[in-house]
């Protein structure tokens, strides 16, 4: 029989915890700067989490952790920090007792939702969680030979407001077929972080913003911040024009972002795919993009099956 107890002191824990976090950013490529910091913002707040060691019989199987905190207006959401079965005792039942017991804590505190990260595969345990976003890297180590006939230019003045408005709307429609918000709440989110992530529109300092073109044809937009993490820069937008798609452009547009980022002195591309863009999933899995985590939600309290 599975059983838990929180923990008063969750040192012992916290340490296995850091290393194993540690090292899933570095099996997905990440040198130790840029891990390291990837490993800060996954553990924020790790001080406020509740753990709850799992037991089997009186023998310790592994913990659970989880924390409930505010999820804009009048709302909280749960977050399932971590859940780990020892080697010896997994497949036994203890991985899914541990995520009924991780959801229905946050439940009973008046959580609406319950997010986790995973940094692995899990198995399915978390299968009818909806998928909100992934994080993808790929190691850039020589310059990419560009599609033929494929051109990237700086955006100019003229273009930008235009695009911006355009990227803002695009922004807002991912967010919300992810799940992860409704329109209005979207549309704040979308203005507070384009006002902090573009503060001087084209000259903002560490981004790259370019126009590609085929044949003299606009056929699509990038949006490249250099220096993300350390020796990473980050891709927040590739777009190809609709009438465009199913050319292998979408490709091109990677090949675009991954010269900018050796252009700027970086050694890896990184982008989130929202939930529900599988056809973006796809093109950097084909692309050699690999997973570093993996946001998935789940409504609470869970429906009856």
């Amino acid at each position: 029989m599975t059983e838990f107890g929180v923990l008063g002191d969750s040192t012992e824990w916290q340490k296995d915890f850091e290393r194993r976090l540690r090292a899933s950013y570095a099996a997905a490529g990440l040198h130790s700067a840029a891990a390291e910091r990837m490993f800060e913002d996954a553990s924020a707040g790790i001080g406020d989490w509740t753990v709850a060691e799992i037991k089997d019989g009186g023998t310790r199987v592994g913990h659970v952790a989880v924390a409930v905190t505010e999820d804009g207006k009048d709302a909280l959401a749960g977050r399932l920090g971590d859940l780990h079965i020892e080697a010896p005792h997994a497949g036994r039942g203890h991985e899914r007792a541990a995520r009924d017991w991780a959801e229905a804590w946050c439940a009973r505190r008046g959580a609406h939702r319950l997010d986790i990260r995973l940094a692995r595969p899990d198995d399915g345990l978390f299968d009818d969680y909806g998928v909100r976003g992934q994080l993808r890297t790929r190691r850039v180590i020589s310059p990419p030979e560009p599609l033929d006939g494929v051109t990237a230019r700086p955006m100019t003045p003229a273009e930008y407001p235009e695009w911006v408005t355009a990227e803002k709307a695009a922004y807002v429609v991912d967010i919300v077929r992810s799940g992860a918000m409704g329109q209005e709440e979207a549309v704040r989110k979308s203005d507070r972080d384009f006002a902090k992530l573009l503060p001087e529109g084209l000259a903002t300092p560490d981004t790259t913003i370019l126009v590609l073109e085929a044949a003299g044809e606009r056929i699509g937009t990038g949006w490249l911040k250099h220096g993300y993490l350390p020796g990473v820069t980050y891709g927040y937008s590739l777009f190809i024009q609709e009438q465009h798609r199913g050319r292998g452009y979408g490709r091109a547009a990677m090949v675009a972002g991954e010269q900018a980022t050796l252009a700027a002195g970086d050694s890896m591309l990184m982008f989130t795919v929202w939930g529900g863009n599988e056809v973006a999933m796809n093109l950097y899995t084909s692309a050699g993009y690999r997973v570093v985590e993996e946001s998935r939600s789940l409504g609470l309290p869970r429906k009856a099956a």
